[in-house]
């Protein structure tokens, strides 16, 4: 793979970093459904995307529960997923040998997500490459999550370099989307997904092993 006249390399993290899709999933069906949600696939589909605080919105909305607020609820469900990647094998294959190449190439390495900030550290321990991170960003505390743009205006301020200037790798729509509102490059990482056709991109990825950095 070549990579050249970008001076950062930006990484979602769900999906992208560690295989986290059927963990949320998990977290959000078990705390939901206690509080008399019913939980349903086409609602899991659309808050795929959305940040913890956005999809306990959707489904409150929907059903409508008492005794436990919202701020509340959406502790239970990051509680929930933080205990389940502490315990199940989620690392994506290859990823951290790929951060590597990268840093001995002098890249600045981000991470830009619309998990909560306390999410981040897990991750990074879990996989054991929080040395390896100049700068995290959490749409946390951005007014909007991905698709806004927002939070890669942030980790390139945080990173100091120009959002021209840096690549981005993600596997939704919505993660792309907002990259390249901010005037990044984008590289789709399909994870083998055959599936995934996203034309935004610029690049596609379909694994991190053995994938060489020229």
């Amino acid at each position: 793979m070549y990579i050249k006249d970008k001076k950062a390399v930006i990484f979602d993290m769900d999906g992208v970093i560690v295989d986290t899709e059927m963990i949320w999933k998990h977290a959000e069906k078990e705390v939901f459904s206690s509080l008399g949600v019913l939980v349903n696939d086409e609602g899991s589909a659309k808050t795929q995307s959305m940040t913890t605080a956005e999809a306990t919105q959707f489904w409150y909305k929907k059903f409508p529960w008492k005794g436990v607020n919202l701020k509340e609820v959406e502790r239970m469900v990051i509680s929930k997923v933080i205990e389940l990647i502490e315990t199940e094998a989620c690392a994506i294959k290859g990823v951290k040998s790929f951060i590597e190449q990268l840093k001995y190439r002098n890249y600045k390495i981000g991470l830009a997500t619309n998990s909560p900030s306390i999410i981040i550290p897990v991750v990074l321990n879990k996989l054991d490459v929080t040395h390896l991170f100049d700068a995290v960003s959490s749409a946390e505390f951005e007014d909007n999550g991905k698709p806004a743009p927002a939070i890669y205006y942030t980790i390139a301020k945080k990173l100091a370099v120009k959002p021209e200037d840096c690549f981005v790798i993600e596997d939704t729509y919505s993660g792309m989307t907002a990259a390249k509102n901010a005037g990044m490059t984008v590289i789709a990482f399909t994870n083998g997904n055959k599936k995934l056709h996203f034309k935004i991109a610029d690049y596609k990825i379909d694994s991190f092993e053995k994938k060489e950095i020229k």
